[in-house]
């Protein structure tokens, strides 16, 4: 069996941002963006209401770093030394393909963040994992989301009509996509 590329978790620097595996005591850092409520109406989430909460979604992290399969990156804010949002590629080996997916405090919002943590996820997507493709999904109203995929260098490809379960209803979902050689820093 081929070895994962996600053992040991790998860690991604930009200039103001770590990317690195999720640690037990970041606990506060998460439930604190994590139980805003005005973050998830166009999430797939519920915000948490317990560290509990918090908890077992940290859990269900550290297990997906264990078995290799990858897992959501921990968004560092190197200035605060804080945990401020995750970045998850969803890889499909089998397709050379994967689902870029976030979320970012709402404190950090509208500062090019995402977009600095997007690019070097992208980056290590394709030149480590050399895959083909990676897209993202979000609600049609999510603009801040669609944007930061747009900035990111990906294109859209349309509406995947009626396509989700989100918080007990049937959803439409805008889909971005950006493949390797489209991809520019």
């Amino acid at each position: 069996m081929q070895e994962s590329p996600f053992i040991p978790f790998p860690e991604l620097e930009t200039e103001r941002l770590l990317l690195r595996q999720m640690k037990k005591e970041d606990l506060q850092d998460v439930y604190d963006y994590a139980s805003d409520p005005e973050l998830t109406p166009f999430l797939t989430w519920e915000s948490h209401e317990t560290l509990a909460d918090t908890e077992a979604f940290m859990e269900f992290l550290f297990a997906q770093y264990k078995k290799g399969t990858g897992g959501a990156w921990a968004i560092v804010w190197k200035e605060k030394h804080r945990v401020i949002g995750t970045m998850d590629l969803n890889w499909n080996p089998k397709h050379y393909s994967a689902e870029l997916a976030y979320v970012l405090s709402r404190e950090y919002w509208r500062k090019g963040i995402g977009t600095e943590a997007a690019k070097a996820v992208l980056r290590f997507g394709f030149e480590e994992l050399k895959l083909e493709r990676i897209y993202a999904r979000c609600h049609p109203d999510n603009i801040a989301s669609y944007k930061l995929m747009e900035k990111s260098g990906m294109i859209y490809e349309g509406i995947l009509r009626k396509s989700m379960q989100r918080k007990g209803k049937q959803e439409d979902i805008r889909i971005y996509s950006i493949l390797k050689d489209e991809f520019k820093e």
